[in-house]
């Protein structure tokens, strides 16, 4: 990584803001742009369109090992898996059943981990996670760690999938983001956390727009 080369690490739960916030960001300050929790669903989804069962860890880690994940024009959006590009149906219902399961496993984390630090030293990159402070970038130039409340975001993404035409309980989802709360938050390896040094962001009663300055406020500071 060269010294004028910087990583900008954003960490929060379900729903907190991190891809819409990471990559506004990005195209502020003309970084690229990593979402990591599109890899895991990407792995996810491989995993269950090629049979591979959800309890058998070794598969699952050998499934992550095998298939290489490639940013399709070098965004995150669109990902290519097992010689498949995939995008839209990385958000489908079907997929965000099992990917904080998929994502609990150990060796898929260490593949995962293994590929996502080799693409923040190619450029200046703002990467969004779970774990991205704390184990991905420990060294990052910025850490932030956006909060808001279950029900805040439950209601985001209650209204996401009205947007796409899915009629869903509202309080199905609440239910939901508190579930993968707890397997994000209860997991052995990589619990989600805020890192020791990362800013933490309430971003209940802010808009995207106000978020992003912030955040990009506190990177003009970078040297």
């Amino acid at each position: 990584m060269t010294s004028n080369t910087h990583m900008i690490a954003i960490d929060g739960p379900v729903a907190s803001g991190k891809t819409v916030v990471g990559r506004t960001l990005a195209e502020r300050l003309g970084y690229s742009f990593i979402d990591t929790g599109v890899m895991y669903r990407a792995v996810t989804w491989l995993a269950l369109n090629s049979g591979t069962p959800m309890d058998e860890p070794e598969s699952l880690g050998r499934l992550a090992v095998s298939s290489p994940i490639q940013l399709v024009d070098g965004d995150s959006a669109a990902v290519r898996i097992g010689g498949i590009e995939v995008a839209g149906e990385l958000r489908t219902r079907y997929v965000e059943n099992y990917v904080s399961a998929v994502s609990s496993v150990s060796s898929v984390r260490a593949a995962m981990v293994a590929h996502q630090r080799d693409l923040a030293t190619q450029q200046s990159t703002v990467m969004t996670g779970r774990d991205i402070g704390t184990v991905v970038l420990p060294d990052a130039d910025l850490k932030i760690y956006l909060l808001a409340s279950p029900e805040r975001r439950a209601h985001r993404r209650w209204q996401e999938r009205q947007e796409q035409g899915n009629d869903v309980d509202y309080e199905d989802v609440l239910a939901e983001t508190k579930r993968r709360d707890s397997i994000d938050s209860g997991r052995e390896n990589s619990p989600l956390r805020p890192a020791s040094d990362a800013w933490q962001l309430d971003t209940d009663r802010l808009t995207v727009a106000e978020v992003v300055d912030s955040i990009a406020a506190k990177a003009s500071g970078l040297p």
